[in-house]
């Protein structure tokens, strides 16, 4: 008889607590082998393909595409082929984010004989993907007097938020687990009938009903539409907001004559060779840079009370996505010439916008580029990257009249901003560092030994 096993959702790592399901990669009845993708998902970093660490036929499944499910929980359930009295064999090191073993290629399903056995032998549960091919839905879990079985803090604060009471829910999740989309789906029906009945909708939760139920309804009266933060919107939310809770920052810019760096990057190009980007020759000034004005390649550690300056430059840079911004991290940026920066913020860019990138690619920053010039803008103010101290964002090269060698003429002009944290340098060392860029910018000459 076949031994049945169930994997949970591991521990994320990055503090990660929770993870949404975006698309199974098996099914009820499928045979899987160790380390085998099983399901992808979205954290609020990245998203990433998590591996089983059985092998053996999926019994069920636990949990639609979209559901929210917190670290713990079930995922699915593996009848594994020998049993015994002892752990059964599997990789024992799910490594979320990056497998368990080096990538392998998409394994091809293959269907199993009697996938039904284990629901006959009472291991399936109310989400068993059998049971949804047949269309017939799973009984709810009846409501008691017991424990709420809530494991997430954000669904708690959701209903209390809102005026739900947990106690009268029946949870669509493993065991009656009650998810955000439960509480979500009670907040929409009662939006629904505000709107259709314009009579407050009554609760027996200790919030006050009148401050819980009316945002609600006044957003379906006007047709409003509302986003759930999470996910990488959540993410950067978060994340921007402990920046300006905690980083006291401040901006400096300068424009900067960029035509002699156009230049010099076409006849790089018109060489032969490797292509080298625009984005690689800002990041090999950044680096000369922070070599200069160590200053800035540093974050504060608020309990010691001190700065801590860094021996190496993890550059992240802005990526925007159909999913979201995201920021990739080049590691040891300091140590790669213009042609291994082009490579790799083409590698990490792609990555971006398939959604692939780990959540160790995604960490670890010490200092960020800005390219906002791609959506056709000249200035800007960032917000820093926390914990990191310093931004350079670089606005749009457009022609522009300027002052070149005391006569006028057109020239390719860019505006280069400086956010830093003040805590960590005064403004003489942000002057220093940007006006070094823009000089490196306008006189690319002075970066020969580096490139």
């Amino acid at each position: 008889m076949a031994q049945v096993l169930e994997f949970k959702l591991p521990d994320l790592g990055e503090g990660l607590t929770e993870a949404e399901i975006v698309r199974w990669l098996v099914q009820v009845g499928d045979v899987v082998t160790i380390d085998q993708p099983v399901v992808e998902v979205e954290t609020a970093k990245a998203m990433v393909e998590v591996p089983c660490p059985y092998g053996g036929v999926v019994t069920a499944r636990f949990g639609e595409e979209g559901t929210e499910l917190p670290v713990g929980a079930p995922l699915l359930t593996v009848a594994v082929g020998e049993p015994s009295a002892q752990e059964p064999e599997g990789s024992g090191n799910v490594l979320v984010g990056y497998g368990t073993q080096a990538p392998a290629a998409r394994r091809r399903r293959v269907r199993a004989g009697a996938p039904a056995t284990a629901a006959r032998n009472g291991t399936a549960r109310p989400e068993d993907a059998s049971a949804s091919r047949t269309g017939v839905a799973a009984p709810a879990p009846a409501v008691t007097d017991g424990p709420v079985p809530v494991i997430s803090p954000l669904v708690r604060r959701l209903a209390r938020d809102n005026g739900v009471d947990l106690r009268q829910l029946a949870g669509s999740g493993p065991e009656g687990l009650i998810l955000r989309a439960d509480v979500e789906d009670v907040l929409r029906a009662d939006s629904a009938r505000a709107a259709s009945t314009a009579e407050p909708v009554e609760r027996t939760a200790p919030v006050a009903e009148p401050v819980g139920r009316t945002p609600a309804a006044t957003a379906a009266a006007a047709g409003e539409v509302r986003i759930p933060l999470k996910g990488i919107r959540g993410a950067v939310a978060d994340k921007l907001s402990r920046s300006r809770r905690e980083i006291p920052d401040a901006t400096c810019w300068v424009d900067a004559d960029a035509t002699e760096l156009m230049r010099a990057r076409a006849a790089m190009n018109a060489a032969g060779g490797p292509k080298i980007s625009l984005l690689a020759l800002l990041a090999r000034v950044c680096t000369a840079a922070l070599a200069r004005f160590p200053e800035l390649n540093s974050y504060v550690d608020t309990e010691a009370r001190e700065v801590v300056r860094l021996g190496h430059v993890h550059l992240g840079f802005a990526a925007q996505t159909e999913r979201g911004l995201v920021v990739p991290v080049v590691r040891d940026a300091h140590a790669r010439d213009a042609e291994s920066l082009t490579g790799e913020f083409a590698r990490l860019t792609e990555a971006a916008r398939t959604g692939t990138l780990t959540p160790g690619e995604l960490t670890g920053g010490t200092f960020t580029l800005n390219n906002y010039g791609v959506f056709g803008v000249d200035g800007s103010t960032p917000i820093i990257n926390h914990p990191e101290a310093a931004m350079l964002g670089v606005g749009r090269i457009i022609a522009k009249p300027w002052v070149h060698e005391g006569e006028l003429a057109v020239r390719q002009v860019v505006q280069l901003s400086l956010t830093f944290d003040h805590r960590v340098c005064d403004g003489g060392t942000a002057g220093g560092f940007l006006r070094y860029v823009a000089d490196c910018v306008e006189q690319p000459a002075v970066l020969l030994r580096t490139l």
